[in-house]
Formats: structure tokens, C-alpha cells, sequence
């Protein structure tokens, strides 16, 4: 199976180099595609030099900083495009260990369509946050569970790997989020879609280097998405 690691970038010049060493210490055919939101800071030239020694890698460049959902969805499209089999998605920044994608691709080699990494079931877990970030975490995933009737422990992961048939199913136009909301309503949508979604342990571990994109409109946004998901499912 040919697969893509989709990975948007905003100010990641300190973890790109490091993050795309350590996809391909573990998966050393994967392809790794940048979708640079204009980062002030360089990493979008950072991401062409890899890539001018590297045919693994690629990048898309993007005249601002857009949001991260609608830079999974333009990194998705370009992959279907290419013809990848398995699409993955990672933060750069290090927090989503890369030696859990071979454990992401057994699964989907034993069936599963959508592979979610989990920080809420057994052998999974997160390093490096102090209560308040647990409690967005935690709390959201089963805020959102409850209102949407799904069966997944962590609906807020960001870390992913998808069947390309499932994201050709999914009406990626329709896709309206950006931050939590995203990962609860692309998960969300795979579910609705009869595909078969199966949670594997990771173990989550906090930035290193340079600040986290997380704020409190983003939580908000996923607090009122959640709603708008039931109600449309109905």
C-alpha cells in the first residue's frame, strides 16, 4: 500500500526536520506531504529544502494561515489525486510519536478502515499536561460521545490514518470544522458512513518546542459543532 503522512505546518521550523526523520525511520517508503500555512518563521522553506533532496517528501504551499482542518482536507484531495492508498494524519510538532504507524498499519491491514490513536483506552495515555488540558481533552471527548452516541473513547485525537476509500465516501466539502471539531467530525462522519473505526494506544506527548495552537474559541467551536452534527444526523 502506498501511503501519504499529510502534516500542516504553522511555525514548526524547530520539528519538521525531526518529524519527517522519524516517519521514514519507521515506514522508510512513506511519502510525507507539507501543507505550509505561510509561516513567518520559515518552516515553509525548511519543507522545500527536504523535499529538493528527498522524493518522499512534497509540499503545498498556502498564502496564510487558514486553519487546520481545511489544510487536512486540501492534503487529503492532493493525495486521493496522487493515488495513495492510505492517508495519515500527524501534527508535526512531535507529539504524535511516529513509531505507532506500524502498529496503525497492521489494523488496517486486519480490516479497519479508519485507524484513531487513543489517549483514553488501555496502554494509551499523554505526558506533559498539567489538569486544564486533561480536562479540555478528556472532557470534550466525552462531552462528544454522549451527544453524538458514538462508541469512540477519543474523538478529539488528531492522530489518524484513513482508508482512501473512506475519504472518498466522506463529502469532504461539506466539512465545516477547524481544530477539535475536525477530528470529532471527520471520526464522526467515518462512523455514519458504516466504516469500521478502530482505536489503537498511543502515548501523547506534550510540545517540546514552539507554542501550542490550542485556545479556548477552538473548544468552543467543537462545544456548538457537536450539535450541529446531531441534529444534521437526524
Amino acid at each position: 500500500m502506498r501511503v501519504l503522512v499529510v502534516t500542516p505546518t504553522y511555525n514548526e521550523r524547530e520539528n519538521l526536520e525531526r518529524f519527517v526523520e522519524g516517519v521514514h525511520d519507521v515506514l522508510p517508503d512513506a511519502s510525507v506531504l507539507v501543507v505550509d500555512d505561510a509561516s513567518p518563521d520559515g518552516t515553509g522553506a525548511i519543507a522545500d529544502r527536504l523535499a529538493g533532496r528527498d522524493p518522499r517528501v512534497s509540499v503545498l504551499h498556502r498564502g496564510g494561515k487558514l486553519g487546520i482542518g481545511s489544510a487536512y482536507l486540501e492534503g487529503f484531495r492532493w493525495g486521493l489525486r496522487e493515488g495513495f492508498d492510505v492517508l495519515v494524519q500527524m501534527d508535526t510538532d512531535l507529539s504524535h510519536d511516529p513509531r505507532h504507524l506500524p502498529d496503525f498499519l497492521a489494523a488496517i491491514e486486519r480490516g479497519a478502515d479508519v485507524v484513531l490513536g487513543s489517549r483514553n483506552i488501555r496502554g494509551g495515555g499523554v505526558e506533559g499536561w498539567g489538569p486544564g488540558r486533561h480536562f479540555l481533552s478528556k472532557g470534550g471527548s466525552v462531552y462528544s460521545r454522549f451527544i453524538l452516541g458514538l462508541p469512540i473513547r477519543d474523538l478529539t485525537s488528531g492522530y489518524k490514518m484513513w482508508r482512501r476509500e473512506v475519504l472518498e465516501a466522506i463529502d469532504l466539502g461539506g466539512v465545516r470544522s477547524e481544530g477539535y471539531s475536525f477530528q470529532i467530525e471527520m471520526t464522526w462522519r467515518a462512523v455514519r458512513g458504516g466504516f469500521r473505526v478502530r482505536e489503537v494506544p498511543i502515548v501523547f506527548v506534550d510540545r517540546r518546542a514552539g507554542r501550542s495552537k490550542m485556545s479556548r474559541q477552538i473548544f468552543a467551536e467543537a462545544v456548538l459543532m457537536v450539535w450541529k452534527l446531531r441534529f444534521e444526523g437526524r
